[in-house]
């Protein structure tokens, strides 16, 4: 096994949203010798910087890891695929660019769960800090940070209408869904810059790059976690493989190794390397090290239900299916950095409640001015929008678990969505909620008729089974390796690993509970904070 010169203070594990971050602000004082071992490659295909290439990069075995669930039986036995990134910024580099940071309530549960130092008021700083918002520095947003967020630049009259829908049915217009509250409908931020995405990679990599103390090595793909003698948990480095070939890292006296490969990839290192459900581990032929049966529990995720549309105006589907159009289109791009191609995933973000007891949004609404399947694939043959919903705060729980102790071997995804009432409840009110948006004067003048599910489905029941039939994942796995204080938690609020020296986890996994909104900017926040903690373990 080959071992790369010298030891290492900090290694990290996972070049993602957050395992980017973490390189950039453990290397910036130039005190600490830090590595950061990413699966996948360089993010050198040039589809990962423009807005609208994630239609490339989606699926496609070198930039995604092309996960898949099992049979759900929440959705009548489908299997969903589940893209995460495989390359230098991982999921921030194939995702929509969407910037959400969810509702202060949400942060603040997670203090009232007994996570000291994570309240609204102790997480915005990180977010502020992050920011180089478009707008201006306010008492919301930052000025100045690595990430460039920016305002929607491409809007179309029929976007423009679903805001005006939304205000008829009494959901207030917000032009910043990141400030002072959620609520409301208006166009999403983009993780963005001069018509270009803003990923990770970009922002926090790239500027750290000729640092003689930051070791990027990618093709690395972790094998297990390495302790110092056979009986401790004593945490001393990592084994993985380049292209085959097996190597190691070692950690310095007092360094640490910093899971931070996602919501799949964290729980599934712990596993392989003997920290996790002991049942599980048996049967995989693991050695014991420490019992944590939360490893790979309490998964969470968003699931959307995508409601189609057939329009009376020319949208993308017309654009991007006519060779003339779509020249024109990447014409655009490529002389003015606008136009189609820089576009986010979705443009109209709604937040609304679906019963009107509740004190926040429990739905989230994505509009697109096209229509497909499933993002990635082809877009239909007519004039088409897409109405998408998912559930904020779901109360279905899932699981991660491995099938054998090779990391090569994608683990077991079990998603369980809609096993919980309330999440069915929410599913059927947020398509009826859909209907009630497309129905207002502003926008049922658009409308030729809806594609799917179809108005032939109109009870709650077969509204309930046509979610079980069509709904899909947005992309938002969170919470397999929860931080809490309690027994079934896997970190604690510094998001050390419990009983396990020298190891934190710093990605998605450690959500306790979903954020109510798009993952990726909370996940940059937890890159920032962690980072923090670990320089402040540092210092004392």
């Amino acid at each position: 096994m080959g071992e790369f010169a010298g030891v290492f203070d900090y290694i990290i594990v996972g070049a993602g949203s957050a395992g980017c971050v973490l390189a950039n602000r453990l290397s910036a004082d130039g005190k600490h010798r830090v590595l950061l071992l990413e699966a996948g490659g360089r993010d050198l295909n040039p589809w990962i910087h423009v807005p609208v290439g994630y239609f490339k990069t989606l699926h496609n075995p070198a930039t995604d890891w092309c996960y898949k669930t099992q049979p759900d039986p929440g959705l009548n036995g489908r299997c969903l695929d589940w893209p995460r990134g495989k390359t230098l910024g991982g999921s921030s580099s194939i995702n929509g660019l969407l910037y959400v940071r969810g509702q202060h309530e949400d942060y603040d549960h997670w203090r009232q769960l007994g996570n000291a130092g994570w309240s609204w008021d102790d997480v915005l700083p990180y977010f502020k800090r992050a920011e180089n918002h478009e707008n201006g520095a306010d008492d919301y947003h930052g000025t100045g940070g690595p990430l460039s967020v920016t305002n929607m630049r491409a809007q179309r009259g029929v976007c423009d209408a679903l805001i005006k829908a939304a205000e008829e049915i009494g959901i207030p217009r917000n032009d910043d869904m990141n400030g002072a509250i959620q609520e409301g409908a208006g166009y999403f931020q983009l993780t963005a810059k001069n018509g270009r995405r803003c990923s990770t990679a970009v922002a926090y990599l790239n500027p750290a790059r000729k640092r003689n103390n930051l070791t990027i090595i990618t093709h690395a793909h972790t094998e297990k976690l390495l302790f110092g003698e056979s009986d401790t948990v004593d945490v001393n480095g990592v084994a993985f493989r380049i292209k085959g070939k097996p190597h190691h890292a070692t950690l310095s006296p007092g360094g640490e190794v910093i899971l931070s490969a996602g919501s799949i990839g964290s729980p599934q290192i712990l596993q392989v390397s003997g920290i996790g459900p002991g049942k599980l581990l048996q049967n995989n032929s693991i050695t014991l090290r420490r019992e944590l049966k939360g490893v790979g529990a309490n998964l969470q995720d968003h699931l959307q239900i995508r409601m189609i549309y057939e329009v009376n105006v020319p949208t993308l589907n017309d654009e991007i299916n006519n060779i003339f159009h779509r020249t024109l289109m990447g014409m655009q791009y490529i002389l003015t950095r606008s136009g189609a191609m820089a576009m986010g995933a979705s443009q109209v973000c709604i937040f609304c409640k679906s019963r009107p007891d509740l004190e926040t949004p429990d739905i989230q609404f994505h509009f697109q001015p096209l229509s497909a399947d499933k993002p990635g694939v082809k877009m239909h043959p007519f004039s088409g929008i897409t109405m998408s919903v998912c559930q904020l705060r779901p109360q279905s729980r899932g699981s991660i678990e491995i099938v054998s102790p090779d990391t090569n071997d994608h683990p077991a995804i079990r998603p369980n969505y809609l096993s919980a009432t309330q999440d069915q409840e929410t599913a059927v009110a947020s398509m009826r909620m859909t209907r009630a948006l497309i129905q207002t004067k502003a926008m049922s003048r658009y409308i030729v008729t809806e594609k799917v599910p179809g108005q032939n489905v109109q009870t709650d029941a077969e509204l309930l089974e046509t979610a079980r039939n069509i709904s899909q994942t947005i992309y938002h796995p969170t919470s397999t390796c929860r931080m809490g204080p309690d027994a079934s938690s896997v970190v604690d609020e510094h998001l050390r690993v419990k009983g396990v020296n020298n190891l934190r986890v710093a990605d998605a996994s450690i959500m306790p509970t979903i954020v109510s909104g798009n993952t990726n900017a909370p996940t940059i926040m937890i890159g920032e904070k962690a980072s923090d903690m670990i320089l402040e373990s540092a210092r004392s």
